[in-house]
Parts: structure tokens; C-alpha cells; sequence
């Protein structure tokens, strides 16, 4: 089977609200859980904003960050699920890991193919429904980067013996401190693309079933990448995390380095709110 080339596919749609507009409004299809692929092509990476991206949570000047290549990534993902029939609401998935690798230098001029294949697993034994979307980008037929995102699109039900069990607290170093600001939220969506209500404001939240709005997974981890390139002097180029449990507007978290090497959480209110590991140049 011949490979599209990079020039005849549809161009990735730029970092709008429009995107949301469209998700807003469109229906889950009748459609079987099977695979739903779609490609695009990006002619270049706006080094501009790469800048902007970088400045906004203290990446070190010039190469482009790892957490960057999530906003391509998203933008194809969410273009895949606008572009084909899904049996789904796109608007208010929740992130619930993600696993991003680059596999070699990004050149901020020289345009990638990014295929995205969605997926849906069997649902959980609770009943919980999730979707996973892998994006791989290339250039010239060599991986650029990779990454796998995987979404709640149904919560389960909770057990009957189910309890709020004490939150162990792990051993290692604290790496950082912030606090998340009331409109970190709208401002994170202003630079990224990603609009979803969740994130916005307490009534656009509470409409989609959240108490409160929270700040996006990778917002975090964008927070955390680039705090371990400052204390470590190196450059993360592969991360897998999990978002455990949602951190509000308006919260304080922590970052530490735990014992194991690259593995990492950050704390919001005494409780393990991501996990996951960062690999190195």
C-alpha cells in the first residue's frame, strides 16, 4: 500500500477556539468502537510560538520543548475526531495519561506527516469508557515523535467498598513549587488551542459535570518538564504520566523527584495528583 505524500494530505488545522465550536455541535455517530485513522500535514512549526511556549513556563532557550510536540499532537487528534464519525461527545473528555517520546531533532522548518489512529478499549469493569489516540509525526519517513494519549469519555461506577483511603506520601526531593491561578486555565488555552470547558471557568465546568474547573494535564506537565530541565541541566525527550487526580484553579502543587530515577509526582493538597517518568538526552 503506497504512503500518502506529505503535499496531497489536508493541512492540520491551526490552534483556534473554532475547533471547540465545532465539537460543541457535533453528535456521536452510530458507529462500532473500531479504528478511525486520520493524517495532516504541518508545512512548518511556528518558531514564534515556540518562543512564546517556552517563555510561558521557563524552557531554555532553542531547542523545541517536549511538551510542545503535545500541541501538534492534540491539534491532529482532535482534527481526527471532528473529521470522522466517532460514537462519542468530543466536549468534555477528560486526560487521563499520556506517553510522549521524541525520536530526533525538531526543525522548526521542515514540514511532518501526523497520523493519528483512535482507538477504543473494552470498557473497565466498573463500566468506565475510554479512548486512546496515538499520533505518530514524521518527516522525510523517519519518526519524529510519538505520542499516545488516552481520554475518559464515561466515568464507572464506584464500589460498594470503595473508600477515600489515606494518601501515602512519597520520599524524594521537592523540585518546585506554584500555585495555579484563578485564569490559568483560559490563558493555558489561549497558548495551546485547547479550549474544552473543563478548564475554563466554574460555570463552563459545572456544565460538563465538573464541581470546579482544573487546570489542563499538560499545563502541569509542561510545568514539570521544564523545572527538571533547569535542576538537571538536561533535556527531557520522553515522558509517560498519569493524571490521578485533578488539580483546581486556584490550588498549590508540588513537584518531587522520587528515589527511583526519572520518576516523579506532583502533590495538590497532600494527595498524589499525576505520576509518571521523564527520560533524557
Amino acid at each position: 500500500m503506497n504512503r500518502p505524500s506529505p503535499s496531497s494530505l489536508p493541512a492540520l488545522p491551526r490552534a483556534s477556539a473554532w475547533p471547540l465550536v465545532r465539537a460543541l455541535f457535533k453528535r456521536p455517530a452510530r458507529v462500532s468502537a473500531e479504528l478511525v485513522q486520520a493524517s495532516y500535514r504541518l508545512d512548518r512549526i511556528d518558531a514564534d510560538h515556540v518562543r512564546r511556549y517556552s517563555d510561558a513556563f521557563g524552557f531554555p532557550p532553542g531547542p523545541v520543548p517536549l511538551t510542545y510536540l503535545y500541541l501538534l499532537a492534540q491539534r491532529a487528534q482532535l482534527a481526527t475526531m471532528l473529521d470522522r464519525a466517532i460514537p462519542f461527545r468530543i466536549v468534555g473528555l477528560i486526560h487521563v495519561s499520556n506517553d510522549l517520546a521524541m525520536h530526533c531533532e525538531v526543525r522548526t522548518d521542515a514540514p511532518l506527516m501526523l497520523v493519528t489512529t483512535l482507538s477504543m478499549p473494552q470498557p473497565g469493569d466498573n463500566g468506565a469508557v475510554e479512548c486512546v489516540l496515538e499520533t505518530v509525526a514524521s518527516a522525510d519517513g523517519k519518526t519524529v515523535f510519538t505520542c499516545t494519549s488516552r481520554y475518559l469519555i464515561k466515568r464507572g461506577k464506584r464500589g460498594r467498598h470503595a473508600s477515600a483511603s489515606p494518601s501515602i506520601m512519597p520520599a524524594g526531593n521537592v523540585i518546585a513549587e506554584w500555585f495555579v491561578a484563578a485564569d490559568a486555565g483560559r490563558r493555558y488555552a489561549a497558548l495551546s488551542g485547547d479550549w474544552n470547558p473543563i478548564h475554563l471557568w466554574p460555570w463552563s465546568a459545572r456544565l460538563m459535570g465538573m464541581h470546579a474547573p482544573i487546570i489542563h494535564g499538560m499545563e502541569t506537565m509542561a510545568r514539570v518538564c521544564a523545572a527538571f530541565e533547569r535542576s538537571t541541566n538536561r533535556r527531557v525527550t520522553s515522558l509517560a504520566c498519569r493524571f490521578k487526580r485533578a488539580v483546581p484553579l486556584g490550588a498549590s502543587a508540588t513537584l518531587m523527584a522520587c528515589e527511583v530515577p526519572g520518576s516523579f509526582v506532583v502533590l495538590c493538597s497532600n494527595r498524589v495528583a499525576v505520576e509518571g517518568t521523564l527520560g533524557y538526552a
